[in-house]
């Protein structure tokens, strides 16, 4: 019996590592992403409003790309459904982008705010419940709140949409801050169930 428990919590932990390495894998590639569109979104903004235009549409397009990664991260028994949920969400904030493109940028943005704020929830339910399971997701909750109130303000700036844009940079450019944060912490968490082992 005692060895049955053993070998429960030997492969409990494995799948805990393979989850939490995996995480970490998407967290940095999640980073690299937001620096090198910050990047480009910066660079374009006021000189070809074709690309950043195309810009807008890769974001929440990504997301939905990285979501997808996400849930094949965890454990099947694992539920999904947050994501499952910000998967259709971010289908549907790349649709309504280019939609509001045709209108312009100031609606484009609150397509953007609306889908900062219903993401940011689903990122803050997630964080909390992988913290009692992964740990280091505080960066993942901070994040899922701040992306919350990023996106009232960017429904607030729509009618400034130069000052929209830069905020849009800035919103990115925290969420690699954190990602990059919460990767780093899942390194921790991973050494530290390799060591118990």
């Amino acid at each position: 019996m005692n060895s049955s428990i053993e070998s429960i919590k030997t492969t409990d932990s494995a799948t805990t590592v393979q989850t939490a390495r995996s995480l970490r894998g998407l967290y940095f590639a999640r980073t690299a992403f937001s620096v090198i569109w910050v990047i480009l979104i910066s660079v374009f903004v006021k000189t070809n409003s074709s690309i950043t235009a195309i810009l807008f549409i890769i974001y929440p397009a990504w997301d939905v790309i990285a979501t997808y990664w996400d849930i094949k991260a965890n454990p099947p028994h694992v539920s999904k459904t947050p994501q499952y949920v910000n998967m259709v969400i971010g289908i549907l904030t790349t649709i309504g982008v280019a939609l509001a493109l045709q209108k312009g940028v100031p609606a484009a943005l609150i397509v953007f705010g609306v889908w900062a704020i219903v993401t940011g929830l689903i990122q803050l339910i997630l964080g909390l419940r992988r913290r009692k399971e992964l740990g280091g997701q505080w960066p993942m909750i901070i994040s899922g709140g701040q992306s919350t109130l990023a996106g009232s303000v960017f429904i607030a700036m729509a009618k400034s949409p130069t000052m929209g844009i830069s905020n849009l940079a800035g919103y990115s450019a925290f969420g690699a801050f954190y990602f990059l944060l919460a990767a780093i912490r899942l390194s921790k968490t991973i050494k530290g169930f390799e060591k118990a082992a």
